[in-house]
């Protein structure tokens, strides 16, 4: 391992003493945020004794997390407002825009082992650049939960009239133990799961299919119920396609699961590279298909069920599976849309808590625990179902696309062109100690598009604008994010260079660990830090939770820092070399 610094800084503080003899570590953690078997890593890189799932297991489980029936809603809305040519146009376009920007952001997730959160960190936010987009992805999460929460207490209305206000609060418990015990209990519930949503998604359009083949041309032709016309309509497909975008930022959840995707080697690359990209940016093939799935199931059960129920996803359900099922229609229909609002939303409260911890432990330099966020992101939920947000659908969404869009894009630039003409870093870069706070490449690009694209979304520059705000955002992003890192030289990705497992730094075993001299824990060296004030190694969340160090390390120069010799894992015990 290669020398690295020691303060040399006048202005330096002094570090604290070493704990004596039975005084224990300087910092010790919760004991929720100490176990990683619940923690799962939060705010940290995934360690590769952790990725303990084979590709295709992880791939499994994040597709599970896709189960939901927000897209039929979706679907049926924006074809129910803008007709069916806007809406078809609409959902292919949003959904390969998706799949585009989510397959470098994917590839790095799983590559580095790093969630969303680390990879906008280093690829051009700075470490509290990145805060803000922790808080647009908990929002993603929060209302996305409340969206399929509010389906889920939809059909236990229909299947044994629970007022769908008690629905409410039992749709948002139900998840708390799975989501507690982290991705071990997700995996099995996806798994566990799965047959009974694939049976319970296609039986519909088998039904359909025999029952009433002629439903598609019928739909081909559908102009919408509110007078938009079957024929293609410039604005429609603006403001359909923002709709359908909001869904961008899924990949932040997808990418949650990637992490845990064990290293790419000789024997497993083809697998690797199908899982990453089928469990990545394969999620929107399933998804855009589920929109125009569930919009043609509400269009066949508008005329028995009226507009209204025909956008809740349980409607529809019933009435397609009917002709076969007969009265079992109704709890055959239940039991699917219970079972893909609890497949989905065990997602979204797990994600959320990450993304929680995650704007938290920069804000107040403390971390009680990931599931405890889990209780924030889930009462937030509750409220806006409580609210009646499901009446609210297409203009939150609308809204809502614009940063989510914003922030993807900047993200995907600088993986594909900024870091492949040199203004970026090779790798991804998410420690404290060697990031500055904010860097304006990717932060700077995501809240210029972000600000310009909601005006327009609110009509200031017109209907044409208005319509396509999402494509504002998503423009302005992808040329700004490299022009700035142009015009500023790529200065502010790196506040210091990375001497433990940087470029250019001589690696024997990634694997190997170092013992973080405050907590006290060992960690492979993609989660070490050389630390001046320390005189040694930091974990990289010892280093986010620091209060007192100043930022020395990147504000002054500093000599060497002595790194002691790692420990490498083995079959066994891990030894010293």
């Amino acid at each position: 391992m290669t020398d690295t610094a020691t303060p040399t800084a006048a202005d330096a503080p002094e570090p604290g003493p070493p704990p004596g003899p039975g005084e224990g570590p300087a910092r010790s953690y919760a004991k929720l945020a100490a176990d990683e078997s619940r923690e799962d890593y939060s705010l940290r890189y995934a360690p590769h004794s952790f990725r303990r799932w084979s590709p295709s297991t992880v791939a499994g489980t994040a597709l599970g997390g896709i189960a939901y029936l927000a897209d039929f809603a979706i679907g049926a809305s924006i074809v129910f407002t803008y007709g069916f040519t806007s809406g078809f146009a609409s959902i292919l376009c949003a959904a390969t825009i998706i799949f585009v920007t989510g397959i470098p952001i994917a590839r790095a997730c799983a590559t580095y082992g790093l969630d969303m959160d680390l990879v906008t960190r280093g690829a051009g936010f700075g470490y509290f650049g990145s805060t803000l987009t922790s808080l647009i992805y908990a929002s993603f999460t929060f209302i996305f939960f409340a969206l399929e929460g509010s389906i889920m207490a939809q059909a236990m209305h229909q299947a044994v009239g629970l007022p769908v206000e008690v629905g409410y609060l039992v749709t948002t418990l139900i998840v708390i133990p799975i989501v507690f015990r982290g991705m071990g209990a997700l995996a099995k519930v996806q798994a566990w799961t799965q047959p009974v949503w694939i049976i319970g998604m296609v039986l519909p359009f088998v039904v359909l299919a025999f029952e009433a083949p002629g439903s598609w041309s019928a739909f081909t032709s559908f102009g919408g119920t509110e007078g938009a016309g079957s024929g293609f309509d410039w604005l429609g497909f603006g403001l359909g396609t923002g709709v359908a975008l909001s869904l961008i930022a899924q990949i932040g959840e997808q990418a949650d699961y990637l992490r845990f995707m064990p290293a790419k080697t000789e024997a497993n690359k083809r697998r690797w590279n199908l899982a990453v990209l089928a469990a990545g940016p394969g999620w929107v093939v399933i998804g855009a298909a589920k929109q125009l799935g569930g919009a043609l199931l509400a269009f066949v059960a508008l005329e028995a069920v009226g507009k209204t129920h025909a956008l809740e996803p349980i409607a529809p359900q019933i009435e397609a599976l009917k002709p076969w099922l007969g009265s079992f229609a109704l709890p055959a229909a239940a039991l699917f849309v219970i079972v893909s609002q609890i497949k989905i939303n065990v997602t979204n409260a797990y994600s959320g808590s990450l993304s929680w911890s995650n704007f938290f432990s920069r804000l107040t330099h403390k971390h009680p625990g990931r599931v405890w966020y889990i209780f924030l992101n889930l009462a937030i939920a509750l409220t806006l179902m409580e609210m009646n947000m499901f009446a609210a659908l297409n203009k939150l969404l609308g809204f809502y696309s614009n940063v989510g869009i914003a922030w993807i894009v900047a993200v995907a630039a600088d993986l594909v062109i900024n870091k492949r003409i040199g203004l970026s870093p090779p790798y991804i870069e998410f420690k404290r100690a060697y990031l500055y706070a904010v860097n304006p490449a990717g932060f700077g690009a995501m809240v210029i598009a972000s600000v310009v694209s909601i005006l327009a979304f609110f009509g200031l520059f017109g209907a044409y604008a208005e319509a396509f705000s999402t494509f504002i955002a998503a423009g302005l992003s992808l040329v700004l994010c490299p022009l700035i890192a142009w015009v500023t030289k790529g200065r502010y990705y790196l506040a210091r260079p990375n001497p433990v497992n940087g470029p250019g730094v001589e690696i024997a075993d990634i694997t190997a660990t170092h013992t973080c001299t405050v907590c006290e824990t060992s960690y492979e060296l993609p989660d070490v830090a050389d630390c001046p004030v320390r005189s040694g190694p930091i974990c990289s969340l010892c280093c986010s939770l620091d209060a007192e160090c100043g930022d020395v390390c990147r504000r002054a120069p500093a000599g060497p820092v002595l790194m002691p010799l790692p420990t490498v894992r083995e079959a066994g015990p891990t030894i010293a070399l």
